[in-house]
């Protein structure tokens, strides 16, 4: 089906870099609404991303408004030119809509699936005051396929997310799959990672038996039961499983019952903790089928782990053959991983080119990316203003 939405692609042509040049230093701030949470550690992965960009936008060039409920992130409170939009912990709703209707914000970044945004995109344009709406899509676009996700949340995203004036994908995988669910353009702004936060541990000694780490939401498609398959195959490895979700008391009974001694299931880490799993491992074993840019596959390669992912959705995070390995079906998976398990060699190699690829995709870059994106929006729409 091809979804009606007036969303268009972004370009950066060389007219619009000129005429930022020559207005940037006449321009207000750009004030950005910013349709996510502030708050400490929250698990949602996107919700982490929106934390990453803010936290890096030059406060002399963008006034950033975001909500909050709970305990803040510290970086975001501490930032000038920063207003958190403070939310009850019940019936937020109604509060969310009317700061997105009457809000004075220039973009709305990072539109999520909720009941206020949906009201929000429905209004005439009138009502939005000439405001842009920038959509993110992180996963692939065909979501009535994945049985975990109900369908009345495939319609709230369509009604939302994809009713934005811009969309951008965080891969060419996802880019292409919008296009072909829903005949809509984007743009594509990677996921990044903090390279100067996950990095690898120094002067670790080797490990007395390989260890293998997975860390994901503990759902089929991510593929926590074939990393417990893997640890049956390969008793003298030790696993690792970082994450909760709705198959946390499946895996952990099978553990027990098959006897797995070589597998730990550690639930959801801090960040902190998280690194630290990460600096202790040998090997990052993700088994998803189903991914637009996973952040996880960056953070472990920062850390300079060697990674195994699936060809499914084409990480570009992943050189096959330099970084890690990309295996078709779950036989190559297992013979990749039985490869990287027979040599520290290979691993160290890998571990080290992932640690170089995954600079590329540092936040602060990522961030400049969004910054110029953020200017070229609001430079057309006060010319337009202006003519």
């Amino acid at each position: 089906m091809i979804f009606s939405s007036n969303a268009t692609a972004y370009r950066l042509g060389i007219s619009v870099q000129h005429q930022i040049r020559a207005y940037q230093n006449s321009m207000n701030p750009i004030r950005l609404l910013v349709d996510s949470f502030a708050d400490k550690d929250l698990p949602n992965a996107q919700m982490g991303n929106a934390r990453e960009i803010i936290r890096r936008l030059n406060p002399a060039e963008f006034h950033v408004s975001v909500f909050t409920v709970g305990e803040q992130d510290a970086a975001i409170a501490q930032r000038s030119n920063t207003r958190l939009i403070r939310l009850p912990s019940h019936r937020q709703t109604p509060r969310i809509f009317r700061e997105l209707v009457f809000g004075d914000h220039d973009i709305l970044f990072y539109a999520k699936s909720s009941p206020a945004t949906k009201w929000y995109m429905r209004l005439p344009r009138k009502f939005k005051r000439d405001r842009v709406s920038i959509g993110t899509v992180e996963s692939q676009a065909d979501l009535r396929n994945e049985p975990s996700i109900a369908p009345e949340a495939v319609r709230l995203w369509e009604q939302t997310v994809l009713r934005c004036d811009y969309l951008f994908s965080n891969s060419l995988s996802v880019q292409k799959s919008l296009s072909a669910e829903y005949g809509l353009r984007s743009e594509i702004v990677s996921t990044g990672v903090d390279t100067l936060f996950f990095q690898p541990a120094l002067n670790r000694g080797p490990n007395l038996r390989p260890r293998v780490i997975f860390t994901g939401s503990l759902r089929p498609f991510k593929g926590p039961q074939i990393v417990l398959d893997a640890a049956a195959r390969f008793p003298r490895a030790d696993f690792v499983l970082a994450g909760t979700g709705p198959m946390g008391a499946e895996l952990k009974d099978r553990v027990q019952r098959e006897h797995l001694t070589n597998v730990q299931l550690l639930g959801l880490l801090k960040a902190d903790d998280l690194r630290r799993e990460y600096q202790n491992s040998d090997i990052f074993l993700f088994p998803s089928t189903w991914e637009g840019s996973p952040k996880v596959i960056l953070e472990a390669a920062a850390c300079g782990l060697p990674v195994i992912a699936r060809k499914n959705y084409e990480p570009e995070t992943v050189i096959d053959g330099e970084t890690g390995y990309l295996a078709g079906d779950d036989v190559e998976l297992y013979r990749r991983l039985e490869d990287l398990l027979q040599s520290p060699d290979l691993r160290k190699k890998f571990g080290r080119a992932g640690r170089r690829h995954a600079q590329r995709f540092d936040w602060d870059a990522i961030t400049r990316r969004w910054g110029e994106i953020f200017l070229e929006l609001t430079s057309r729409r006060r010319f337009r203003a202006a003519a």
